[in-house]
């Protein structure tokens, strides 16, 4: 099948942001301008890479309160300058993905009520969208802060048909790359995509998707409820993964996000918590590479704490140095 090119033209600082390019042929260094009380402000005409970076201690709680020079940033080995700092100021646009098919008939009002949770937990100046699949994607509700329009559209899914989720995910990225072209805001970008089965009537295939998400620097968490069969082939010491299990883990490890699996649809309030509660608790970083080439390969990003080795950091695993021909405006943080 031919690839799908999916172009996203904004830094997202998400789960992993995404890499954002600026034509450069003879730029200034990037540059911090004074803003008002409590407003930073980052203008940069130079190529930048966006991270987003989650923190956890040995008891998987999130550290905050680390500073700039607390992080290295490694491209390829490489150790970068960061050129913006910031912890949790961000504001988050999240799209939530819902499976629609006939399969969540009765698990589609504790699936709605949970969703319901994490909007509520949204902060001023937040943004999210509501997307439903079966055998089609429908985008519900685009992008907005408008907690009633988005609780309406939440509440007004109805469940039938088949199951599209490679299709969806493909849907909902190239809903966050119209949102991009029409603001130059910068924003934290997540996708929480939760499903009860396999995909059964997808056009793209799995790795499409997977290319176009390390490309657009989204974090997608994935939330795969489990069958009762797929609970009992569970091993006591091995944990059984069926092909989808496995692409949505993939998916989740490559944009820094997480994998979730829960047993009971009545666990489903507690991962989406645990979704808002990360997002809210990351750092976000951006560096100008010093490898300038743009020559379109794969770069390997790693993030440490070199002040704490006790905790452990995650963020993508890199980027394609591709020039996106668009212009970068103010990065604010509220």
């Amino acid at each position: 099948m031919k690839r799908v090119a999916l172009v996203l033209a904004v830094l997202t600082v998400a789960g992993d942001p995404a890499a954002l390019a600026q034509t450069a042929a003879s730029t200034p260094p990037a540059e911090v301008q004074p803003a008002s009380p409590g407003q930073g402000t980052f203008k940069s005409s130079i190529e930048l890479v966006a991270l987003s970076v989650t923190v956890m201690d040995q008891g998987q709680k999130y550290v905050s309160g680390l500073l700039e020079n607390d992080f290295a940033v490694f491209e390829d080995g490489v150790k970068q300058d960061v050129s913006f700092f910031a912890a949790g100021e961000i504001p988050i646009d999240l799209i939530l993905l819902l499976d629609t098919s006939a399969s969540m008939i009765d698990k589609m009002p504790i699936a709605q009520e949970a969703a319901l949770g994490v909007l509520r937990k949204l902060r001023d100046g937040d943004r999210a969208a509501i997307v439903g699949f079966n055998e089609g994607v429908k985008i519900v509700q685009g992008l907005t802060g408008d907690r009633a329009a988005l609780e309406a559209a939440l509440t007004g899914l109805h469940p039938a048909g088949a199951t599209a989720l490679h299709n969806a995910i493909y849907v909902a990225l190239r809903e966050f790359g119209r949102a991009a072209k029409q603001s130059g805001e910068v924003r934290r970008q997540a996708i929480a995509v939760f499903s009860d089965g396999e995909d059964t009537a997808s056009l793209i295939p799995f790795e499409d998707v997977l290319e176009q998400s390390r490309r657009a620097g989204v974090s997608i968490y994935t939330i795969s409820l489990q069958s009762a069969a797929a609970v009992a082939r569970r091993g006591a010491a091995r944990r059984y993964f069926t092909q989808s299990d496995y692409a949505m883990k993939t998916i989740a490890q490559e944009t820094g996000a997480q994998a979730f699996f829960p047993q009971r649809i009545q666990d489903l309030s507690g991962v989406f918590g645990q979704i808002a509660a990360e997002l809210g608790a990351q750092y976000s970083l951006a560096y100008a590479p010093k490898n300038a080439r743009r020559d379109g390969r794969f770069r390997r990003v790693v993030v440490q704490i070199v002040s704490r080795p006790d905790v452990r950091s995650r963020t993508r695993t890199g980027y394609f140095a591709e020039i996106l021909r668009a212009p970068l405006s103010a990065l604010g943080v509220r």
